[in-house]
């Protein structure tokens, strides 16, 4: 089970290095709940950290699409509604790793 978890996020650390991806996104391409995706991407990003290159995991925080509030407290979150307006229409973090 162990080996079959590293596969799947060496997998996603090389997509995140091709192309900017939500955790949807990311799910429907390795055929995982974005929760799972979620928890993968912080081991990558914790593995990417630890590593000798010069890389890094960048995440473009979630936007609420009515008001632009995008000062969220955890960025590889999708929160439910958005804290100023209310509003339900709030987009995923993207995330990539250059």
């Amino acid at each position: 089970m162990r080996e079959a978890e590293e596969t799947t996020r060496r997998r996603i650390r090389e997509a995140l290095r091709t192309e900017p991806a939500t955790p949807s996104s990311l799910a429907s391409q390795f055929d995982l709940t974005p929760g799972t995706v979620l928890t993968h991407v912080e081991h990558v990003a914790r593995s990417v950290d630890g590593d000798e290159t010069d890389e890094t995991v960048l995440v473009a925080p979630p936007t609420c699409q009515e008001c632009g509030f995008d000062d969220f407290d955890d960025l590889l979150n999708r929160p439910s509604r958005c804290p100023e307006c209310k509003s339900e229409s709030v987009s995923e973090p993207t995330i990539t790793i250059e």
